[in-house]
């Protein structure tokens, strides 16, 4: 995107020449999450001047709302040696953070989909290494940060999102005898297979009636509505690469996905597995995310890596992809998952939600970053 300046009669020479300084500097400063200055990214610096006072905003292609704080500090920090003289010399600086995310989405996409911007799945080589877990959480995290999400249990033989969000027993509406309204659970829009289950009834299909099953609450469900747009819908995703990824694959263009799995071999192994899956289908893999990365004893506080060290940072460096992060084994993410209020919503301000919004941000992150290509440059409005 070219820069483009929309120049203001009512302000002088200098007070423009100022500014422009000043959008300028901004453009030399570094997101912490992608790594990257805004003027690399396809970001927007708005700087303004108003009633004695600067505005500066600054808009991100992810959701930010957890890292205003550390922007503001680094804003004001970087115009204070243009205001101490000059025209701008005392003014009070006004900043605000916003994000605005783009879409992925394609038009020949199902009606039910059109207006969901990126459908991201999380994914693991085997069972037992956290992914739905981390799905959930990584779901609410970027509902934390300021998205609207969706979140879809594609785990159709083993659906865990009832359990996890604390919503079983409770069943979907239905609109026009054909559509699913989805359940609106702790800020974000869920629907699972689970709702239209009993709780010991197993799901004993074959892979075509399992695919049929995920393409009808796929594209069944309404996912959106007149008012508003879905930024991201996370799909949990089976273990394994069969035939429910690939009905995935087929049937939506997806923003990417992201891989869970343990510093364990075997768990690693069943990894690469999935990432190959995702490559052959051409679907980006936006990283890694390693879990009981580190086990910290309740009793003496002594912390030790159970099942190996480095292994999602191994992959990834292999693969050119990510490590998004390591969370711990830790027993509260267990609890707070089968009490049916994930760690994001019980602890919101704690260290486990802090990792998995950190997550979250960079994920997000490297969806605007293919979206928008490294050579992006920032729009610059002063006015």
């Amino acid at each position: 995107m070219s820069d483009h300046y929309h120049d203001h009669e009512e302000l002088s020479q200098e007070v423009q020449a100022d500014l422009e300084r000043l959008a300028e500097c901004l453009g030399q400063l570094h997101d912490p999450v992608s790594g990257l200055a805004l003027d690399k990214l396809d970001a927007k610096i708005e700087v303004g001047f108003e009633a004695g006072g600067v505005f500066a905003g600054i808009t991100l292609g992810y959701p930010c709302a957890g890292e205003e704080a550390g922007w503001r500090e680094r804003v004001l920090t970087a115009c204070e040696p243009l205001l101490k003289g000059g025209p701008l010399a005392g003014s009070g600086v006004q900043f605000e953070l916003f994000s605005d995310i783009p879409a992925n989405s394609v038009a020949n996409a199902p009606e039910s989909l059109r207006g969901v911007k990126n459908i991201v799945a999380v994914a693991s080589g085997k069972g037992g290494v956290g992914k739905s877990t981390t799905a959930v959480n990584l779901a609410l995290a970027l509902m934390t940060e300021g998205a609207r999400v969706g979140l879809l249990d594609a785990d159709i033989y083993g659906p865990s999102l009832p359990t996890m969000l604390g919503t079983e027993g409770v069943r979907p509406q239905v609109k026009e005898q054909k559509c699913f309204v989805p359940v609106t659970v702790h800020g974000i829009e869920t629907m699972s297979l689970g709702y239209l289950m009993t709780e010991d009834t197993p799901a004993v299909w074959r892979g075509p009636m399992a695919s049929g099953a995920l393409n009808q609450i796929l594209t069944q469900t309404l996912w959106c509505n007149a008012k508003s747009e879905l930024d991201y819908l996370i799909v949990d995703m089976p273990p394994g690469t069969g035939d429910i990824q690939l009905t995935l694959a087929q049937k939506t263009t997806m923003a990417g996905a992201v891989i869970v799995t343990t510093p364990q071999d075997l768990a690693l192994k069943d990894a690469i597995k999935g990432v190959e899956m995702f490559r052959k289908v051409s679907v980006p893999v936006l990283g890694i995310v390693e879990n009981m990365a580190l086990h910290t004893c309740s009793k003496c506080g002594h912390s030790e890596p159970v099942f190996g060290t480095g292994g999602g940072a191994r992959i990834a460096e292999q693969y050119s992809t990510h490590l998004l992060g390591a969370l711990p084994l830790a027993q509260k993410i267990r609890e707070d998952a089968d009490s049916g209020c994930p760690s994001v919503i019980a602890d919101p301000e704690g260290e486990i939600a802090a990792f998995y919004r950190q997550i979250a941000r960079r994920m997000a992150a490297g969806i605007w970053l293919n979206s928008s290509g490294d050579e992006a440059l920032p729009e610059i409005e002063i006015s």
